[in-house]
């Protein structure tokens, strides 16, 4: 009995080992040096965070950056999850960059601006004490994080995080 698909279909072929569906050849000289430069928008949905995830480290792995590939995967859920818990049902953007030797990310969500003094100051509370154990992580690579208003164009939050190599 044949062990691979492939041999099966055809009796003549020889026994190969199935390639790995994960590994990328190593990227050029050139492009290492670049990095990674990924954005996307997801929804605003608990489920998104698996998504950043995926799409992030699989960015990372494609650009030999696989050091930075199990923080970058909790960061980015973090930062995606609190956002969409912020604000559900609408939609978020990320961006991962590196530049300057450190991995970027940032996440905007369209959370609403409060008139409330006191709203605003309990808002802000609840969004970096639910990014607790993202704060762990970054203060452990040595790197920084913040929560700030979103410049123009963007309108909202900006949720980041700066890790360094």
């Amino acid at each position: 009995m044949p062990k691979s698909p492939c041999a099966a279909l055809c009796p003549a072929a020889a026994e190969e080992p199935a390639p790995d569906p994960y590994a990328y050849p190593q990227p050029s000289r050139r492009i290492a040096d670049r990095g990674p430069a990924l954005s996307l928008t997801l929804p605003g949905d608990p489920r998104s965070a698996a998504i950043g995830r995926n799409a992030v480290t699989a960015s990372l792995r494609a650009y030999g950056l696989t050091p930075y590939t199990w923080p970058t995967a909790l960061v980015v859920g973090e930062l995606v999850g609190v956002a969409g818990m912020m604000t559900p049902g609408h939609d978020l953007y990320v961006s991962a960059r590196h530049r300057d030797n450190a991995l970027r990310l940032a996440v905007w969500d369209q959370h609403p601006r409060h008139a409330d003094p006191d709203t605003v100051a309990l808002c802000a509370e609840r969004r970096r004490s639910a990014l607790w154990l993202l704060d762990s992580v970054v203060d452990d690579w040595g790197g920084e994080w913040g929560v700030c208003d979103a410049l123009p164009p963007h309108a909202g939050i900006r949720s980041w995080a700066r890790l360094p190599r």
